[in-house]
Protein backbone atom coordinates (compact mmCIF):
# COMPACT_ATOMS: atom_id res chain seq x y z
CA UNK A 1 0.00 0.00 0.00
CA UNK A 2 2.29 1.96 1.10
CA UNK A 3 4.39 1.77 -2.54
CA UNK A 4 1.05 2.29 -4.18
CA UNK A 5 0.97 5.63 -2.60
CA UNK A 6 4.61 7.02 -3.14
CA UNK A 7 4.06 5.78 -7.04
CA UNK A 8 1.17 7.69 -6.86
CA UNK A 9 2.95 10.65 -5.69
CA UNK A 10 5.70 10.16 -7.69
CA UNK A 11 2.92 10.79 -10.87
CA UNK A 12 1.73 13.95 -9.44
CA UNK A 13 5.27 15.08 -8.92
CA UNK A 14 5.76 14.12 -12.41
CA UNK A 15 2.72 15.86 -14.22
CA UNK A 16 3.70 19.02 -12.69
CA UNK A 17 7.15 19.24 -13.66
CA UNK A 18 5.63 18.57 -17.51
CA UNK A 19 2.92 20.71 -16.70
CA UNK A 20 5.55 23.44 -15.33
CA UNK A 21 7.82 23.25 -18.54
CA UNK A 22 4.62 23.34 -21.00
CA UNK A 23 4.39 26.73 -19.44
CA UNK A 24 7.61 27.91 -19.85
CA UNK A 25 7.59 26.59 -23.59
CA UNK A 26 4.65 28.14 -24.09
CA UNK A 27 6.18 31.52 -22.99
CA UNK A 28 9.36 31.27 -25.01
CA UNK A 29 7.48 30.33 -28.25
CA UNK A 30 5.53 33.51 -27.59
CA UNK A 31 9.06 34.88 -26.96
CA UNK A 32 10.87 34.11 -30.16
CA UNK A 33 7.51 35.39 -32.75
CA UNK A 34 6.87 38.48 -30.60
CA UNK A 35 10.76 39.52 -30.74
CA UNK A 36 11.19 39.28 -34.34
CA UNK A 37 7.99 41.35 -34.64
CA UNK A 38 8.62 43.76 -32.78
CA UNK A 39 11.71 43.88 -34.82
CA UNK A 40 10.06 43.98 -38.02
CA UNK A 41 7.52 46.49 -36.93
CA UNK A 42 10.16 48.51 -34.77
CA UNK A 43 7.46 48.42 -31.83
CA UNK A 44 9.89 49.23 -29.15
CA UNK A 45 6.97 48.99 -26.65
CA UNK A 46 6.92 45.15 -27.72
CA UNK A 47 10.70 44.56 -27.42
CA UNK A 48 10.21 46.15 -24.30
CA UNK A 49 7.21 43.51 -22.93
CA UNK A 50 9.58 40.61 -24.36
CA UNK A 51 12.61 41.81 -22.42
CA UNK A 52 10.72 41.78 -19.52
CA UNK A 53 8.77 38.40 -19.85
CA UNK A 54 12.19 36.73 -19.76
CA UNK A 55 11.96 37.34 -15.91
CA UNK A 56 8.81 34.92 -16.04
CA UNK A 57 10.45 32.49 -17.79
CA UNK A 58 13.83 32.59 -15.63
CA UNK A 59 11.61 32.33 -12.59
CA UNK A 60 10.04 29.51 -14.26
CA UNK A 61 13.04 27.67 -14.45
CA UNK A 62 14.28 27.89 -10.40
CA UNK A 63 10.84 26.43 -10.06
CA UNK A 64 11.36 23.30 -12.25
CA UNK A 65 14.69 23.08 -10.82
CA UNK A 66 13.65 23.10 -7.22
CA UNK A 67 11.04 20.85 -7.69
CA UNK A 68 13.22 18.14 -9.45
CA UNK A 69 15.61 18.07 -6.88
CA UNK A 70 13.02 17.82 -4.12
CA UNK A 71 11.21 15.12 -5.85
CA UNK A 72 14.92 13.24 -6.58
CA UNK A 73 14.87 13.56 -2.65
CA UNK A 74 11.62 12.37 -1.61
CA UNK A 75 11.34 9.73 -4.22
CA UNK A 76 14.55 8.55 -4.71
CA UNK A 77 13.66 7.55 -8.65
CA UNK A 78 15.83 5.08 -10.50
CA UNK A 79 16.14 4.57 -14.10
CA UNK A 80 13.64 5.87 -16.27
CA UNK A 81 11.87 7.92 -13.83
CA UNK A 82 15.17 9.56 -12.61
CA UNK A 83 15.85 10.87 -16.64
CA UNK A 84 12.09 11.80 -16.53
CA UNK A 85 13.30 14.07 -13.77
CA UNK A 86 16.45 14.80 -15.54
CA UNK A 87 15.05 15.68 -18.68
CA UNK A 88 12.73 18.17 -17.18
CA UNK A 89 15.68 20.40 -15.79
CA UNK A 90 17.42 19.90 -18.84
CA UNK A 91 14.54 21.01 -21.17
CA UNK A 92 14.17 24.09 -18.82
CA UNK A 93 18.22 25.07 -19.14
CA UNK A 94 17.18 25.29 -22.83
CA UNK A 95 14.08 27.14 -22.64
CA UNK A 96 15.67 30.09 -20.40
CA UNK A 97 18.29 30.21 -22.76
CA UNK A 98 15.84 30.52 -25.78
CA UNK A 99 14.18 33.22 -23.68
CA UNK A 100 17.57 35.05 -23.33
CA UNK A 101 17.73 35.05 -27.25
CA UNK A 102 14.63 36.35 -27.51
CA UNK A 103 15.33 38.94 -25.06
CA UNK A 104 18.60 40.05 -26.56
CA UNK A 105 16.61 40.52 -29.95
CA UNK A 106 14.17 42.52 -28.33
CA UNK A 107 16.66 45.01 -26.67
CA UNK A 108 17.73 45.48 -30.27
CA UNK A 109 14.72 47.22 -31.58
CA UNK A 110 15.12 50.33 -29.93
CA UNK A 111 18.84 51.02 -31.96
CA UNK A 112 16.87 50.35 -35.02
CA UNK A 113 17.28 53.93 -36.41
CA UNK A 114 17.50 53.38 -40.31
CA UNK A 115 14.63 53.79 -42.58
CA UNK A 116 16.35 51.05 -44.36
CA UNK A 117 14.48 47.85 -44.40
CA UNK A 118 14.30 45.47 -47.57
CA UNK A 119 11.68 43.27 -47.82
CA UNK A 120 14.04 40.48 -48.97
CA UNK A 121 16.01 40.61 -45.86
CA UNK A 122 12.55 40.69 -43.63
CA UNK A 123 11.19 37.91 -45.53
CA UNK A 124 14.12 35.81 -45.19
CA UNK A 125 14.37 36.83 -40.97
CA UNK A 126 10.48 35.96 -41.01
CA UNK A 127 10.81 32.71 -42.57
CA UNK A 128 13.60 31.64 -40.36
CA UNK A 129 11.44 32.59 -37.10
CA UNK A 130 8.93 30.66 -38.68
CA UNK A 131 10.73 27.29 -39.23
CA UNK A 132 12.78 27.87 -35.81
CA UNK A 133 8.80 28.54 -33.79
CA UNK A 134 7.58 25.54 -35.23
CA UNK A 135 10.81 23.12 -34.63
CA UNK A 136 10.81 24.72 -30.84
CA UNK A 137 6.95 23.60 -31.08
CA UNK A 138 7.16 19.97 -32.55
CA UNK A 139 10.25 19.26 -30.17
CA UNK A 140 7.64 20.48 -27.16
CA UNK A 141 5.37 18.32 -28.50
CA UNK A 142 7.37 15.46 -28.63
CA UNK A 143 8.53 15.87 -25.52
CA UNK A 144 5.19 15.70 -23.48
CA UNK A 145 4.52 12.64 -25.92
CA UNK A 146 7.30 10.66 -25.60
CA UNK A 147 7.47 11.27 -29.64
CA UNK A 148 10.79 9.86 -30.39
CA UNK A 149 9.96 9.93 -34.45
CA UNK A 150 9.05 13.41 -34.09
CA UNK A 151 12.15 14.50 -31.44
CA UNK A 152 14.24 13.12 -34.05
CA UNK A 153 12.61 15.07 -36.81
CA UNK A 154 13.27 18.31 -35.40
CA UNK A 155 16.98 17.05 -34.70
CA UNK A 156 17.51 16.34 -38.35
CA UNK A 157 15.72 19.71 -39.63
CA UNK A 158 18.69 21.93 -37.79
CA UNK A 159 20.21 22.02 -41.32
CA UNK A 160 17.64 24.02 -42.99
CA UNK A 161 17.61 26.99 -40.31
CA UNK A 162 21.91 26.80 -40.58
CA UNK A 163 21.19 27.17 -44.49
CA UNK A 164 18.91 29.85 -44.45
CA UNK A 165 20.98 32.44 -41.82
CA UNK A 166 24.13 31.47 -44.23
CA UNK A 167 22.01 32.85 -46.72
CA UNK A 168 20.58 36.05 -45.10
CA UNK A 169 24.06 36.45 -43.91
CA UNK A 170 25.47 36.64 -47.48
CA UNK A 171 22.72 39.08 -48.49
CA UNK A 172 23.23 41.51 -45.32
CA UNK A 173 27.07 41.69 -46.40
CA UNK A 174 25.84 42.15 -50.12
CA UNK A 175 23.82 45.14 -48.75
CA UNK A 176 26.61 46.48 -46.39
CA UNK A 177 29.28 46.54 -49.32
CA UNK A 178 26.78 48.81 -51.41
CA UNK A 179 26.17 51.41 -49.07
CA UNK A 180 27.49 52.17 -45.58
CA UNK A 181 24.43 53.70 -44.47
CA UNK A 182 23.17 50.52 -44.31
CA UNK A 183 25.55 48.68 -42.37
CA UNK A 184 24.36 49.62 -38.65
CA UNK A 185 20.80 48.16 -39.37
CA UNK A 186 22.32 44.32 -40.97
CA UNK A 187 24.69 43.99 -38.30
CA UNK A 188 21.41 44.46 -35.82
CA UNK A 189 19.70 41.91 -37.94
CA UNK A 190 22.80 39.66 -38.29
CA UNK A 191 22.88 39.38 -34.55
CA UNK A 192 19.29 38.64 -34.88
CA UNK A 193 19.20 35.88 -37.05
CA UNK A 194 22.41 34.48 -35.17
CA UNK A 195 20.18 34.65 -31.97
CA UNK A 196 17.43 32.89 -33.98
CA UNK A 197 19.76 30.05 -35.33
CA UNK A 198 21.04 29.35 -31.66
CA UNK A 199 17.42 28.93 -30.90
CA UNK A 200 16.85 26.50 -33.15
CA UNK A 201 20.52 25.05 -31.94
CA UNK A 202 18.66 24.22 -28.15
CA UNK A 203 15.60 22.79 -30.09
CA UNK A 204 17.57 20.44 -31.66
CA UNK A 205 18.81 19.98 -27.70
CA UNK A 206 15.89 19.12 -26.51
CA UNK A 207 15.35 16.61 -29.30
CA UNK A 208 18.37 14.93 -27.42
CA UNK A 209 17.10 15.17 -24.13
CA UNK A 210 14.08 13.41 -25.40
CA UNK A 211 16.45 10.60 -26.90
CA UNK A 212 17.83 10.65 -23.87
CA UNK A 213 14.49 10.38 -21.59
CA UNK A 214 13.48 7.09 -23.95
CA UNK A 215 16.86 5.39 -25.12
CA UNK A 216 18.43 5.93 -22.01
CA UNK A 217 21.57 7.20 -23.20
CA UNK A 218 22.74 9.70 -25.62
CA UNK A 219 22.64 9.92 -29.40
CA UNK A 220 25.70 9.05 -31.15
CA UNK A 221 25.38 10.65 -34.45
CA UNK A 222 27.20 13.75 -34.82
CA UNK A 223 24.86 16.75 -35.53
CA UNK A 224 23.57 17.51 -38.71
CA UNK A 225 24.56 20.96 -39.50
CA UNK A 226 25.09 23.42 -42.44
CA UNK A 227 27.75 25.47 -43.44
CA UNK A 228 27.92 28.28 -41.08
CA UNK A 229 31.89 28.79 -40.66
CA UNK A 230 32.02 31.91 -42.45
CA UNK A 231 29.24 33.04 -40.51
CA UNK A 232 30.30 31.92 -36.80
CA UNK A 233 33.48 33.64 -37.86
CA UNK A 234 32.77 37.07 -38.76
CA UNK A 235 29.68 37.60 -36.42
CA UNK A 236 30.79 37.17 -32.62
CA UNK A 237 28.06 36.04 -29.54
CA UNK A 238 25.87 38.66 -28.34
Amino acid sequence: MASEHTAKAFDSDLQELTRLVAEMGGLAERMIVESVDALIRRDVALGQRVVAADAEIDNLQRVIEERAVLTIARRQPMAVDLREIVGAMRVATDLERIGDLAKNMGKRVAALESDFQPLKLIRGLEHMTDLVQSQVKSVLDAYAAHDLPAAMSVWKGDEEVDAICTSLFRELLTYMMEDPRNISFCIHLMFCAKNIERIGDHATNIAETVFYMIEGQQILDKRPKGDMTTFATTVPGN
